[in-house]
């Protein structure tokens, strides 16, 4: 299932009862944890609000490491507008600035993620999440004019 659909899911969960995770389960953080992994040497041009930006991501529990979702398991990169509140928070905030080919590891508390209500039976609520993200290109970036 795709980020965006697995956000309509939660929508969709409204009247569903919350499992929540319990305070103090490993990898649970109050703030965005944002790491590089790799990044390219030249790096000519940084993700912005209003990109339309292409993505691998592989998102799992940071209390237990179950994977719940990828984007690299269906072999079809994820597209989504920066800025434009189609993602979680975690997402809004941890990938600006990004490079082409970089990749990150975010690790993302809650509030910034689904919440208390989780997602589906796959994320609980109270969950904090980590994506192993990657930005492959960014599409309909109007030309940039350069500085004298």
């Amino acid at each position: 299932m795709q980020l965006h659909s697995l956000l309509l899911a939660l929508l969709a969960l409204g009247s569903a009862p919350a499992v929540l995770a319990q305070p103090g389960e490993p990898g649970q953080v109050d703030e965005l944890v944002v790491e590089v992994l790799s990044k390219p040497e030249e790096c000519p041009l940084q993700s912005r609000n209003g990109d339309t930006m292409s993505m691998h991501y592989t998102g799992t529990l940071a209390s237990n490491g179950n994977k719940f979702d990828s984007s690299r398991d269906r072999n079809r990169a994820f597209e989504f507008t920066l800025g434009a509140g189609r993602v979680i928070k975690g997402w809004e905030e941890g990938l600006k600035d990004m490079c082409i080919g970089e990749r990150r590891k975010l690790t993302i508390p809650a509030h910034m993620g689904y919440g208390a209500r989780g997602a589906g039976h796959q994320i609980p609520g109270g969950a904090t999440l980590q994506f192993d993200v990657e930005l492959l290109g960014i599409k309909n970036r109007a030309a940039v004019k350069e500085e004298l």
